[in-house]
Order: structure tokens, then C-alpha cells, then sequence
């Protein structure tokens, strides 16, 4: 019984001096961390450029900001994300000589301040501990920029004329990920596109199109703000032919660009023509055309609006086919209201003939009716002598009236012209004839004088 006891003493005690050199332990290690969280930790510029991972010296201490640059940058770039609209921070030099927005060496200093963000580029930096002042966001971190560049995925082969594409690009920095969301308001992302100058294709001479900025901003076709993920939408409506886009990645300090291959727009597969109704009883007749070189016929549908004379709209779609034997036309009927201009507006959705959905915009169409408000009964003798009633455009009476009206009109001025030249020759035959009395006259009254 007295060893039972004495054992069971002999292993409480063990257990007790464990947990003391267990908890002593612990406290040493935890006395080490707080060290390394003291230790500086140079910048790098082989990967994105932050501290040195450990989840604790990456972010910059809100209240210290402390960094280190190391002896092997020729120059750095930084930027530091502050609050919205505070003022630009200073930069604590480790000899403790300040740069400021306004006060630093123009030579070795480049500045750009900005509403969240401030970019700094420095040539040869001095080497050991800096220090950052100002309202920076708590959660931020030092970003060195070193090579910034943009990755797309390259444009579909077929590209049509009025279709709308949805681009997505993401942004690398000495290609690692940029997941920053601040860093929207660092970049600017531009999509242009040049003519080649093919002379083959209707952009000949064209000039440069700016077609649309790259967003992360959870608006339009973008889909969540600030993951990281740039969203580019493209409204292709411009001339088709060949086309080389160019990607344009626009920081506050340099431009750099990003060129695919030149890819080909061709033109608008649907072509829209008209059968028009001059009755109440009878509709107008929209007919689409489909080109069937670059998308499958059988996959569009429409969806469209049609403007009346008096501004009245109204929606129609077309979301089959049909006639299966001929998918390439498709006919919409549009009610006879009045005479006027019409105006068709559609959206087509389909598959191209690589199996890529798209939808398009297809060029407004328009078409002007007349109807019977401008026709006429005319009754008419035909060549064989028989009357006849036939329906004339008012117009087209009209102008003939006109026409008859003219042509009197010359015939009575050229009978006038006659009548006064008829006049004219009698007048001056009198005239001759008196001129010839009175010589007479005056000839044998000199020559009865003469004999007296």
C-alpha cells in the first residue's frame, strides 16, 4: 500500500514539472516572436514586393510603418494606399531627412499623389530603415512596382459587326498576381483598336477607336468589385474589316501596351428588308435575312421594337423558326396604322459556326408608307377608246397636273409672243406706208412749184 502511494506521488510530481518546463517554453518562444515582429525585413523585387510573409510584418503597423531598403536597388518604386482624400504622406529617411509632396529632389524623385493612393519612384535609394507618415489604411501593405502587365485571354476567330464581347484580363506584377483591390484606382486599363490599312477591307484609313476601359467595379458585365478581375466590354459598331487591338495599361508614371494579333470584323450576318401593306386589312412585312457563312441560321432568335409615325412603339420577337426547310428567312408581320416613316430596331442572339454564343445589334431599319390617303380615282380614256378608272399616287397627279399647267402656260406665252410680233410687222408696215404717202406728196407739190 505504502509503494502504491508512493508511486502515484512520483508521477503527479513528474506531470506537474512538465507542465512548468511545457508553459516556460512557451514563453520563451513567444518572447522570440515578439522580437522577429521588431526585425525589419528588406524589400524584394523578384515577386510582388512586399515584407517578407510571416502574417505579421507583411501588413505595415498603422502606428510605425517601418520598412527597409537593402543595398541592391538602383530604384524603387512604391505606392502606399491611404484613406480617401487625406493628405499626401512623408517619407522618413533612415539619416531622418524627409521627403514631402512638395519638398524633395526632382532629380532623384518622382511624385504622383492621388485621392487614395501615393506612387513614388526613387533612384538610388538609401539604404536601411524607412519610416512612412500619414493616414495609410491599416490593412495595407507596401507594393514595390516593378513590371506591370495585363493578361487576356485573345479575341473570338469570328467577330461580327454590332456584336457586344465580354473581355476579362487580369493584372501581374514580375508575373505575380496583383490582388490588391486598392490598385483600381492605381491603373488605368484602355482598349483600343488600329486599322491595319488593308486596302481589301472597308476600315481602309480608318482611325484609331478607343472602344472601352477595363473595370472592377462590379458595374455592366463586371461581375464582383475589387477581386482583381478587370472586365473589358466591347460594342463592336464600327466598320468591318481588319482590326489589331491594342491593350493599354496606363500608370501614373509610365505606359506600357499590350498587342494581340490583328483579327478580322465581318459584317453583320442579318440584312432586313420590307414588304409594305397600303391597307388597313393587310400587315407590312418585316423579312430577316440571315448570312449563313459565319453563324448557324437555326440558333438566332430576335428580340425588337418598332417605332410608329405618331413615336408609338411596339416590342415583337422572333424565337424560332419558321419555316425548318428554310431557317435563313424569318418573317415578322407589323401592323398597317398610318403612312409615315417606320423605324425597326432589333437584337439578334445566336451561335456562331465555332459553337461561341453571341448576341449583336443589327443596324436600325427604316421604311416609309404612304398608303391610300395619297391615292386618287382617275378616270382615263385608254388607247382604244374605252373609259377606264385606275388608282393613282396624289402625287404622282399632282406633278402631272403641274406639268399640263407648265406646258399651257408655254403654249399661251408663245401665242402671245406671236400676237405681239404680228402687231409689230403691221405697225411698221403703216408706218412705211405713211413715210412713202408723205414723199410723194411732198414730191408733186415740189415739182408743181417748179413748173409755175
Amino acid at each position: 500500500m505504502e509503494i502504491t502511494k508512493s508511486l502515484a506521488f512520483c508521477f503527479l510530481l513528474l506531470v506537474n514539472v512538465s507542465i512548468v518546463c511545457a508553459q516556460e517554453s512557451s514563453q520563451e518562444n513567444s518572447i522570440e516572436n515578439k522580437v522577429a515582429i521588431n526585425d525589419e525585413k528588406p524589400l524584394v523585387t523578384d515577386n510582388i514586393g512586399f515584407y517578407q510573409t510571416d502574417n505579421i510584418t507583411n501588413q505595415i503597423p498603422y502606428f510605425d510603418n517601418r520598412f527597409r531598403i537593402d543595398a541592391k536597388l538602383e530604384e524603387v518604386t512604391l505606392i502606399f494606399f491611404r484613406l480617401r482624400g487625406s493628405k499626401p504622406i512623408i517619407l522618413i529617411q533612415p539619416n531622418g531627412e524627409k521627403l514631402r509632396v512638395n519638398d524633395y529632389d526632382r532629380e532623384k524623385v518622382q511624385w504622383h499623389d492621388d485621392r487614395t493612393f501615393d506612387m513614388i519612384r526613387i533612384k538610388k535609394p538609401m539604404v536601411g530603415p524607412w519610416q512612412a507618415v500619414g493616414d495609410i489604411l491599416p490593412e495595407s501593405k507596401i507594393f514595390v512596382v516593378s513590371d506591370v502587365k495585363i493578361a487576356v485571354d485573345p479575341l473570338p476567330e469570328i467577330v461580327l459587326s454590332g456584336e457586344t464581347l465580354k473581355v476579362v484580363g487580369k493584372l501581374y506584377n514580375d508575373n505575380e498576381n496583383i490582388d490588391i483591390a486598392y490598385f483600381r484606382d492605381v491603373v488605368k486599363l484602355d482598349v483600343n483598336f488600329f486599322s491595319t490599312n488593308n486596302s481589301a477591307y472597308d476600315n481602309f484609313g480608318a482611325d484609331a477607336l478607343k472602344l472601352t476601359s477595363f473595370r472592377d467595379d462590379g458595374q455592366g458585365l463586371d461581375e464582383y468589385s475589387g477581386d482583381s478581375l478587370y472586365t473589358g466590354e466591347f460594342i463592336l459598331d464600327f466598320a468591318a474589316g481588319e482590326w489589331q487591338p491594342v491593350f493599354l495599361i496606363r500608370l501614373p508614371m509610365e505606359t506600357r501596351e499590350l498587342r494581340q494579333k490583328p483579327i478580322l470584323l465581318h459584317k453583320s450576318p442579318i440584312t432586313i428588308s420590307v414588304e409594305t401593306s397600303e391597307t388597313e386589312d393587310s400587315p407590312h412585312r418585316l423579312i430577316f435575312t440571315i448570312d449563313p457563312t459565319n453563324v448557324d441560321p437555326k440558333s438566332l432568335v430576335f428580340q425588337g421594337k418598332t417605332t410608329f409615325p405618331d413615336k408609338q412603339t411596339r416590342p415583337f420577337s422572333i424565337m424560332s423558326v419558321q419555316n425548318r426547310e428554310n431557317a435563313e428567312i424569318r418573317i415578322e408581320d407589323i401592323p398597317y396604322t398610318e403612312p409615315g416613316v417606320h423605324r425597326v430596331n432589333v437584337s439578334a442572339f445566336g451561335r456562331t459556326t465555332s459553337g461561341r454564343e453571341f448576341r449583336l445589334v443589327v443596324p436600325e431599319f427604316s421604311f416609309n408608307v404612304r398608303g391610300l390617303s395619297n391615292k386618287i380615282l382617275l378616270t382615263t380614256i385608254g388607247d382604244d377608246g374605252v373609259e377606264q378608272t385606275v388608282m393613282v399616287d396624289k402625287a404622282e397627279k399632282f406633278l402631272a397636273d403641274k406639268a399640263a399647267e407648265l406646258e399651257q402656260a408655254k403654249i399661251d406665252q408663245q401665242k402671245l409672243e406671236d400676237e405681239k410680233n404680228t402687231e409689230t410687222m403691221i405697225m411698221i408696215a403703216v408706218g412705211n406706208g405713211v413715210i412713202v404717202i408723205i414723199a410723194l406728196i411732198l414730191f408733186f407739190v415740189m415739182r408743181k412749184k417748179k413748173n409755175a
